[in-house]
């Protein structure tokens, strides 16, 4: 069977990746594509070929015009002709085009519609709110593309939910737990530049959105310092949001010497790294549906506070301290006993690595995404 897959952004890279390489070993002929790959991009294909189908001029000029207003225009008007001018290649050619997100709802709409009919067409859903109620013209229209799809895919039982109260058919509907991932380990340089902790470390990586309540976990951190509590937080990873207020309000309390900032796209090594050296993970979400940046640290055994959102909900009450979404107070008090106890530090990080040893693998993913290709191949 051949199979498209397309993240045209490579939102999931990681996500792709490992399901490209364990559907290959099942025997499918996969093909990712994507954009251009950048210098913190991690994903070296086995088994499968990847295409640099998208973004490829705009991409060429990242470096040169930066990532501003120019940038986006460029990469929407670049993506809008490819919908619907641009050679279908590999995507028409496979039994099944799979799209793992759809980054321009408006051109989408058109690159499907010329695809419909001459391959299955299946899509991962891997929030209900794809953009967080935060994308714009993004993902405008984005709830009606789902209805072009023979299969759509989730992660959770949240996300069913939410799909079918959108008046999603739910024979179209199919759940497929996600599976722990693994960053690309660390190496020696890596975690050299990464200062040790001294005092315990809160860490909160990957991409800064609103909806991912950073505001919200300085907040508490706040709150905690003031009552005279020691420990520092990292805020690693790329800000799609302004986040010098939030910044500020560390230094104007008095407490900047214990933020630390590394703040950009960073390697999948480099996240890594500031794993394997805090003490404390926060995923202080105000929603979400599945965390794949959740599912990519379990296996580092580190004591994790979440919000009470989406996938987090249904966390054993061992594997993390879980706190009210959106409520600052709450995560203060979930924190307090975390930074002052290494003990308990120490428990929910067992706990944590256990409950994600004892989840799915991807060859499960991969055989579970097969049977569905299979059933919508045969309508």
């Amino acid at each position: 069977m051949k199979v498209a897959m397309c993240d045209p952004s490579l939102f999931t890279g990681r996500y792709d990746d490992s399901l490209c390489v364990a559907m290959a070993a099942e025997g499918m002929a996969v093909t990712l594509l994507g954009r251009p790959m950048r210098p913190t991009d991690a994903i070296v294909p086995h088994g499968y070929r990847y295409d640099a189908r998208f973004f490829r001029r705009s991409e060429a000029l990242r470096d040169r015009i930066g990532e501003g207003r120019a940038f986006r225009l460029l990469k929407a008007a670049e993506y809008g002709l490819s919908c619907t001018l641009g050679d279908l290649g590999t995507l028409a050619d496979a039994d099944v085009a799979h799209m793992q997100w759809l980054p321009l709802a408006p051109a989408d709409r058109i690159m499907l519609r010329r695809l419909k009919g001459r391959t299955a067409l299946v899509h991962t859903v891997h929030n209900a709110d794809a953009y967080h109620a935060d994308a714009g013209v993004q993902g405008r229209g984005y709830r009606d593309l789902l209805d072009l799809f023979d299969a759509l895919i989730v992660h959770g039982e949240t996300t069913r939910a939410a799909l079918e109260s959108q008046g999603v058919d739910p024979a179209r509907i199919h759940v497929t737990p996600h599976p722990p991932m693994r960053l690309a380990p660390a190496g020696p340089d890596d975690l050299a530049q990464v200062p040790d902790a001294a005092i315990p470390r809160l860490l909160f990586f990957g991409t800064i959105r609103p909806y991912k309540g950073v505001d919200l976990l300085v907040e508490a951190c706040l709150s905690l310092w003031r009552a005279g509590h020691h420990f520092e937080l990292v805020l690693a990873g790329k800000p799609f949001m302004d986040i010098a207020p939030i910044l500020e309000s560390v230094r104007a309390a008095g407490f900047g010497d214990r933020l630390i900032t590394d703040l950009g796209f960073l390697t999948e090594q480099r996240l890594d790294a500031h794993m394997a050296k805090a003490d404390i993970l926060a995923f202080p979400y105000r929603h979400i549906d599945s965390s794949g940046a959740f599912l990519s640290a379990l296996h580092h055994g580190k004591a994790m506070v979440t919000s009470d959102a989406g996938m987090f909900a249904g966390l054993p009450d061992e594997v993390a301290a879980r706190t009210t979404a959106g409520n600052a107070p709450a995560l203060a008090q979930a924190l307090l006993p975390l930074v002052e106890s290494a003990a308990i530090r120490q428990a929910l990080g067992a706990h944590a690595r256990s409950y994600g040893d004892s989840m799915g693998n991807w060859k499960d993913m991969a055989l579970a995404t097969i049977a569905i290709y299979r059933s919508v191949i045969r309508q």
